[in-house]
């Protein structure tokens, strides 16, 4: 299991000067660590730009910088090495790049001033293979916000765990930190408040259940709570009742996340690699 990755996450040297941002920086050391985490090897991509131009140069535009027969070359020359990496260890997990980059953008790329959509003029080369963002991968990070007094309602939370796991996330469950017992003292829940804080402002994700005829208040509070920080979260509402004709729980939850109605939906919602 490999992924392949553009060389400037691992060596931002390698990128035009001035472009890479702190929180560039904190995104491709996360990416990184997930590929630790989780055993991706990571195999490194050949850096089509800075083999043609060289390290120091200013930013531009594949019109602008790359648009020559030499550069062309370079690209041939670069794309059938990958191949052969490809046809010996099997089909990558992903190709992990930055957006952008006139060669090597996800989604996004300077081909001309300004920006356009669709992939760099290298990465456009393996357009069979999943491109993921940097940024989009280095967001594994997940609180699992849910309902956990009861053996049911935290086996259910354990099949979430076991679940976000598998597609490579880090997945912090309340029940795990001693959450689970009505005999706690106020110091205890002092220390369990600041320890799920602490956890609330670590995560990139939040994935809240939301079953029931109402939603669980520790829940809705921890929603909210990652919503002022601005933190991206996606509900789960399995349950088929509804508050209304286009409500199914509480529109101050549903309107401020992703509601999927399957757990088996959250790997999507949360970007997993694997699909």
């Amino acid at each position: 299991m490999y992924v392949l990755m553009c060389p400037c996450v691992q060596d931002p040297s390698l990128r035009a000067e001035g472009i890479t941002r702190q929180e560039d920086r904190k995104a491709f050391t996360a990416c990184i660590e997930r590929c630790r985490r989780f055993n991706i090897e990571v195999v490194l991509l050949p850096y089509p730009e800075t083999e043609y131009l060289g390290r120091g140069r200013m930013p531009g535009s594949y019109k602008a910088l790359l648009d020559t027969e030499e550069c062309a070359r370079i690209l041939d020359e670069q794309e059938q090495h990958v191949r052969e990496v490809i046809d010996r260890r099997g089909a990558p997990l992903a190709i992990i790049g930055a957006d952008a980059s006139p060669a090597c953008g996800m989604n996004r790329t300077h081909r001309i001033a300004p920006a356009e959509e669709g992939r760099g003029a290298f990465l456009a080369r393996f357009s069979e293979i999943r491109a993921i963002d940097v940024k989009t991968f280095a967001a594994y990070r997940v609180y699992l916000a849910a309902p956990l007094f009861s053996e049911a309602e935290q086996a259910y939370n354990r099949e979430i765990h076991s679940l976000l796991t598998a597609h490579f996330c880090d997945v912090y469950l309340p029940q795990e930190v001693g959450d689970t017992s009505h005999t706690r003292n106020r110091d205890e829940h002092r220390a369990i408040f600041a320890r799920h804080l602490e956890a609330l402002r670590a995560v990139d994700y939040v994935v809240a259940v939301i079953d029931g005829a109402d939603a669980d208040s520790g829940t809705s509070w921890e929603m909210g709570f990652a919503y002022a920080l601005e933190k991206p979260v996606v509900s789960l509402r399995t349950d088929f009742r509804r508050a209304g004709h286009a409500e199914r729980v509480n529109l101050m939850l549903e309107e401020s996340s992703v509601v999927v109605e399957k757990k088996e939906d959250l790997p999507a919602a949360l970007h997993s690699p694997l699909l």
